[in-house]
């Protein structure tokens, strides 16, 4: 229910329209929205009752300039009533915590926000509270680097301590490519945040499939309602190519999986929030790999709530607001998504998408370059894709195949970079 008398909730950021709007359009139809942003409101219009523009500090992007969030938002409470905020991009997690302690609202708290922002914080608290993990270390340079991969045992995984969406994260086999993994990581974590800038995590490899976890904190209770099975590209980059997910997961229940990560939120102090949590299952059980303080990237959430019902954006409102959200699901199915990637690095020319209907289970599929942008793959960039299908289907298998032979129908046309062989240094 839409309660338009009972003030607004606050939204920091919205995000690439084609991958955000279903969750702001969720959200506004639990409740008047105000989203504070760099930029005046232009798509996002028809599902808010107001905005506010705070202009970037110089040199620095919104969600840095903290004080001006804080002030944008203790503007709209003296004039509108504030009941809750909420973001779903990483970079603003640990401004909506502040915002929401500012004003006395339930939310991650700072520290429950850098405990999933900081990678190495969150290796900490996790072995604080002797929870199962990767073994790990923090280098801060190439030599200690090297120490430490020596001392866990190869292979291992190097990544920067603040980035997201697998950015700069590479698998090393062996001591031959442990340094320029070390650059890699060390260079790409000069793009985030200052706090994060510099050094790098090196970790265990820990083998075995890997899922993500979106769930929704309240008063300490954890509640997920989305497993997404990841599919990964060829090593050494963690590439995540697909995800597929059954609204029918046994997963969703297993008193294993949920005590870990009931344990886990309670050990990096967060008693309110949506999350987003990587688990890989080893040969000792189920390891955490990340927390990440808001929803899954990658129409991950979208993908739950076409094989449930849960409208996720519903449920970051209802957070918020500290109310235990609604996550009974109307139905149960199977749907995945899988990203096309070019063959080289290319320049586009153009691209064919698939009509729906035109494959099984084929629901919908869509360019996200345009003509004349340059993609590139791992290791010279990060998330090359040019374009994605969704399709849906009674089970996991069925779905992959389906997956597949969507993806083949997409047609790319393109013109060969041809750039010199890459360095092995970071981009």
């Amino acid at each position: 229910m839409n309660d338009k008398t009972d003030g607004v909730v606050l939204q920091l950021g919205s995000g690439f329209q084609p991958y955000r709007e279903y969750l702001i359009r969720g959200a506004a139809a639990r409740s008047p929205l105000w989203l504070i942003d760099d930029e005046p409101a232009t798509w996002q219009t028809p599902y808010i009752a107001g905005s506010s523009v705070v202009v970037p500090l110089e040199g620095a992007g919104l969600v840095l300039d903290h004080d001006g969030l804080l002030a944008a938002a203790e503007a709209v409470a003296r004039t509108h009533g504030v009941r809750g905020v909420f973001t779903y991009d990483e970079p603003s997690v640990i401004t909506t915590a502040l915002v929401a302690e500012r004003l006395g609202l339930p939310g991650l708290t700072a520290r429950g926000a850098q405990g999933c922002r900081d990678k190495v914080r969150t290796r900490e608290a996790l072995t604080a509270a002797g929870l199962p993990q990767p073994r790990f270390a923090v280098a801060a340079t190439a030599a200690e680097a090297a120490t430490a991969a020596a001392d866990i045992g190869y292979p291992v995984v190097v990544k920067p301590r603040g980035m997201a969406a697998s950015i700069g994260v590479a698998v090393v086999s062996d001591s031959a490519g442990i340094t320029d993994a070390f650059e890699r990581a060390d260079s790409s974590s000069r793009n985030g945040p200052a706090e994060y800038h510099g050094g790098a995590l090196i970790e265990e490899l820990v083998d075995g499939p890997e899922i993500s976890v979106d769930g929704a904190v309240v008063a300490g209770e954890y509640l997920p309602f989305c497993v997404a099975h990841k599919q990964l590209g060829e090593p050494p980059y963690f590439e995540e190519v697909g995800h597929l997910v059954d609204g029918a997961d046994p997963l969703l229940d297993d008193p294993e999986l949920r005590e870990l990560l009931r344990a886990a939120h309670e050990a990096i102090g967060a008693p309110y929030g949506i999350t987003h949590t990587e688990i890989r299952f080893s040969s000792r059980g189920p390891v955490v790999i990340e927390i990440n303080g808001r929803l899954g990237g990658d129409l991950i959430p979208y993908l739950g709530k076409l094989a449930t019902g849960i409208d996720p954006g519903a449920v970051l409102v209802d957070v918020a607001r500290g109310t235990r959200p609604r996550l009974d699901p109307d139905h149960r199915t199977c749907v995945g998504i899988r990203f096309c990637y070019p063959p080289e690095d290319c320049r586009v020319v153009e691209i064919t998408v698939p009509e729906p209907g035109s494959a099984p289970g084929l629901v919908e599929a869509h360019p996200m370059v345009g003509s004349g942008v340059t993609v590139r793959l791992p290791p010279r960039a990060h998330i090359g894709r040019h374009a994605y299908v969704v399709c849906s289907a009674d089970d996991l298998a069925t779905l992959a195949d389906r997956l597949t032979a969507a993806a083949d129908l997409v047609h790319l046309k393109y013109d060969a970079l041809n750039e010199p062989e890459y360095s092995g240094r970071p981009w």
